[in-house]
Formats: structure tokens, C-alpha cells, sequence
């Protein structure tokens, strides 16, 4: 519903009633986006658990034991208060 130009610029009073019009009848109760990196980067367990994999061993291993490659692929439960960051970027 046009109200004219002033009413979406000076008028205060009908532009508020403008705007209560337009969000009348509807739900705008927005949704969290989730944020993709921490998505690529994190996994959920069933029982809620943050898992994450080390960095390091994807190049350069000749200069590294095999136990030690075989610990940095193994995943790593997330812990501290980073894991309540990640599980809000996560929208867990």
C-alpha cells in the first residue's frame, strides 16, 4: 500500500503504522544460517560430541614418525569453550 513519499521519510507516525501493516499476519522469526566452514570442519556425534581432525598431516610426513602421523589422523573430541562457539556456528 502506497503511502506517498513522505510517509517512508519524514512522517514517522505512518511510517510506523506502514511497517506494523506489512509484518501483520506474518512470521518473521528468522532463521540461523549455518556457518559453513565450521560445517566442512566439524562433526557432530549422536551424543553431541564435537569431532575435529589435526592439521599437519597432509604433506611433509617423511620427516614424521608413523606413530605420530597415526595420532594427527585420528579424530580429536573438541573441548573448552571453543565447543560452544563452534556448536552456536553450527546451530547445534
Amino acid at each position: 500500500k502506497w503511502l506517498g513519499r513522505s510517509a517512508y521519510t519524514t512522517n514517522r507516525k505512518c511510517r510506523g503504522e506502514f511497517l506494523s501493516q506489512l509484518s501483520e499476519g506474518k512470521n518473521d522469526m528468522s532463521k540461523q544460517k549455518t556457518r559453513k566452514s565450521a560445517l566442512k570442519r566439524f562433526k557432530v556425534t549422536k551424543t553431541g560430541k564435537l569431532m575435529f581432525r589435526s592439521h599437519g598431516a597432509r604433506h611433509l610426513r617423511s620427516n614424521k614418525s608413523k606413530k605420530h602421523v597415526r595420532h594427527l589422523l585420528a579424530p580429536k573430541e573438541l573441548t573448552g569453550t571453543f565447543k560452544k562457539k563452534v556448536k552456536k556456528m553450527l546451530g547445534v
